[in-house]
């Protein structure tokens, strides 16, 4: 919590009228009993009408200031706590958009999310409790018991009694139910995690028929979640009528013993209901203090969360020095090893080749052969083990991030759209790109004439994830967006395997015609759409078993042999 306080900062002069506001709300209540007392024992033992009504509305003056004081302070109070959430939001997501894969593999965009929306209200939850009462409480308090002790010595022993019995009581409470508030923030994550899985996996779920495993798994996690929750509210719920309890029976005790001293001339009436008033202020300002101290705990849980975020060290480090380099647009693999964080084997060994300025250079290779990995060294979304990969003949490390990738254009795997137009998807990489240009890309990736179809055109909306979309065009929309950037090097990872081959043929046909004098990488699983490529790389295992063209491979390479044979016939091979 203390770490996160820096971000309260730009609040601070709100923060000192807050105190401020707060302060003058106690004063104004601890000042109440004193002028009714006064109203009592000077009117109504007298019968002083116009007295009565006279400080009668002088209290209600100093009520209604009072009221004015705490709404002004509840008000600032949520605006700063709104300010200070979305600060750490904002500070979480620029953090997280500078991260690396590696980071994001570490903690999982889903708990990021969780941190970022949960966590954060969490936090700013405890901390309008804390703007509004830590101060208010302990002035309440103490002056409270000052004012008490100033009205009659005699009634404040009872006060001695009954307060460390009830701080005794809290404070044995709290210390029981603080580690549960833990472990209820615990379950919470572990159900978070459960709907999450089901909701994303939902299509696994129902094609393996594990709809009743899920249900029961989640039932089991909810009913974790419940028991202790009523645990924690059992012995809440035992707390609040035991302090009524004291509070009341506090009461009983200044009223029997003060009526005892009224009748021996020693207290006068009012006194003794101011006397009460501030017995009622005093514990109740104790409650509030102890209630905004169970409530940390929970907060404590997400800002430990939150900072684990926010401290997360960046395994890319920007160069952030701007480096003039040579456009040629080639890309060169010098003996690289890589290994995932965690990985007992390296994924990548030995990788060393070079994507020539302007030819097209396709990857192929069984599952897990490490095709992906390869690519996603490219733009450096993680840095190699050993070895170097360089673009523009200049190792990626030495390159500003933001220089390096916007030489590039990725077509990755997962066909990612956005909930935006068709258009806005296609110019997304590339924001001056004109209406002209998205259409072309659009049309060279084979786009245009599903597009034409739509109801509104390149105006149509596209639904989350592309969910109206087919695979096919989900792939193509993302060929375009690509396509529309318009940069030195394109990388195509698996892109075109929802694609029929007609469509595929198509595209890498208005491919070489419009990307000409432009370098491509071409991951796929196809020999037709890689087999006129000017350069085949063969991986196995995380190791390249052979490079060459089509009919060389076909010779030399075994590995390429069976896969081609497995796809196309004897006279497709030639």
């Amino acid at each position: 919590m203390v770490k996160l306080l820096k971000y309260m900062r730009p609040f601070t002069p709100l923060i000192f009228l807050i105190i401020s506001l707060m302060a003058a709300m106690a004063v104004t209540e601890l000042y109440l009993p004193i002028i009714l007392a006064d109203m009592i024992n000077n009117g109504m033992m007298t019968g002083n009408t116009g007295y009565i009504v006279g400080k009668g509305a002088f209290m209600l003056v100093i009520a209604i200031a009072g009221s004015g004081f705490s709404i002004m302070g509840a008000f600032i109070s949520a605006r700063v706590a709104m300010g200070f959430g979305r600060d750490v939001r904002n500070e979480i997501f620029t953090r997280v958009s500078s991260y690396s894969l590696s980071e994001f593999d570490k903690i999982g965009a889903a708990s990021l999310i969780t941190r970022t929306t949960n966590d954060v209200t969490q936090v700013q939850t405890a901390l309008v409790m804390m703007l509004r009462f830590m101060v208010y409480s302990p002035i309440m308090c103490v002056g409270g018991i000052v004012m008490a002790l100033s009205v009659d010595t005699g009634l404040s022993m009872i006060l001695l009694v009954m307060l460390p019995v009830m701080l005794m009581i809290i404070i044995a409470v709290a210390k029981y139910v603080m580690p549960l508030f833990k472990e209820i923030q615990k379950f919470v994550d572990t159900l978070n995690l459960i709907l999450r899985e089901n909701l994303t996996g939902v299509r696994v779920i129902r094609a393996f028929n594990r709809q009743q495993y899920e249900e029961e798994r989640f039932d089991d996690a909810n009913r974790d979640l419940m028991a202790l929750a009523v645990k924690v509210n059992k012995i809440m719920a035992f707390m609040h009528p035991l302090v009524l309890l004291l509070m009341n029976g506090t009461a009983i005790a200044i009223i029997w013993f003060g009526g005892v001293r009224i009748s021996e001339g020693d207290l006068l009436l009012g006194d003794m209901v101011a006397f009460l008033q501030y017995a009622m202020l005093i514990m109740f300002s104790i409650i509030m203090v102890t209630m905004m101290f169970i409530m940390i705990p929970r907060a404590q849980v997400s800002a430990v969360r939150i900072n684990e975020a926010l401290e997360l060290t960046n395994t890319i480090p920007d160069s952030g020095t701007v480096v003039t380099t040579v456009k040629d647009g080639s890309v060169e693999f010098r003996n690289v090893t890589f290994r995932y964080s965690g990985a007992e084997q390296p994924a990548l060994r030995n990788i060393s080749f070079t994507a020539g300025a302007g030819e097209t250079t396709a990857i192929i290779g069984g599952t897990g052969s490490g095709k992906t990995t390869l690519l996603k060294l490219i733009p450096r979304f993680y840095d190699v083990e050993s070895g170097q990969v360089l673009v523009d003949g200049l190792d990626v490390k030495e390159q500003p991030v933001e220089t390096l990738r916007k030489k590039l254009s990725v077509v990755s795997q997962s066909q990612v759209l956005f909930s935006k137009t068709v258009e806005e998807n296609i110019g997304y990489g590339c924001e001056t790109a004109t209406k002209e240009e998205i259409t072309e890309a659009a049309k060279t990736a084979q786009a245009d004439s599903f597009i034409s179809e739509m109801e509104e055109g390149y105006q149509s909306e596209v639904a989350r994830d592309g969910a109206n979309l087919s695979g096919g065009q989900r792939q193509r929309l993302c060929a375009a967006r690509a396509l529309a950037r318009k940069t030195e090097i394109y990388i195509f990872d698996d892109s075109f395997s929802a694609l029929d081959f007609k469509t595929d043929a198509a595209l890498r046909s208005a491919l070489e015609k419009d990307m000409a004098g432009r370098t491509k990488i071409i991951v796929a699983q196809r020999i037709s759409t890689i087999m006129d490529a000017d350069r085949i790389i063969v991986l196995n295992d995380g190791e390249i078993t052979g490079i060459g063209t089509h009919r060389e491979l076909l010779a030399t390479c075994e590995i390429y042999g069976e896969i081609a044979r497995s796809q196309l016939s004897e006279e497709e091979l030639l």
